[in-house]
């Protein structure tokens, strides 16, 4: 039961970041710090709809029982993948803060979809 808790409150704050971050990243000329942010990591402005396009495909996944695991996957692989153009970019301090979040889906996926009807 607790698991079950545990699991589902990660998962909507998952699905909530994912939705979160995509809806920034279309919006990231209305930012300066975004757009500061990803000229620093070398995130081109033409690679900027495909990496908010991903970020709503992985929320939608996380959603559904059967490709829960893929949006975890690809979840934990923008991550690592924001935590190396970080380490590139000598931003040590920024691919130190995303460890929790590359756990998050991780840890989602040993605790399994807490929704899944037996």
């Amino acid at each position: 039961m607790i698991k079950n808790i545990i699991s589902a409150a990660l998962l909507l704050i998952s699905v909530t970041l994912s939705f979160k971050h995509a809806w920034d990243t279309m919006h990231y000329k209305n930012n300066p710090d975004s757009v500061k942010m990803m000229e620093g990591l070398g995130i081109s402005e033409t690679f900027i709809p495909y990496l908010a396009a991903v970020a709503i495909g992985v929320g939608v996944l996380l959603l559904i029982p059967r490709t829960f695991f893929l949006g975890n996957m690809l979840n934990a692989i923008l991550i690592v993948m924001i935590m190396g153009l970080a380490l590139r970019a000598g931003n040590y301090r920024m691919a130190l803060i995303e460890i929790p979040f590359l756990a998050m889906p991780l840890v989602m996926v040993w605790l399994k979809y807490p929704f899944k009807l037996k």
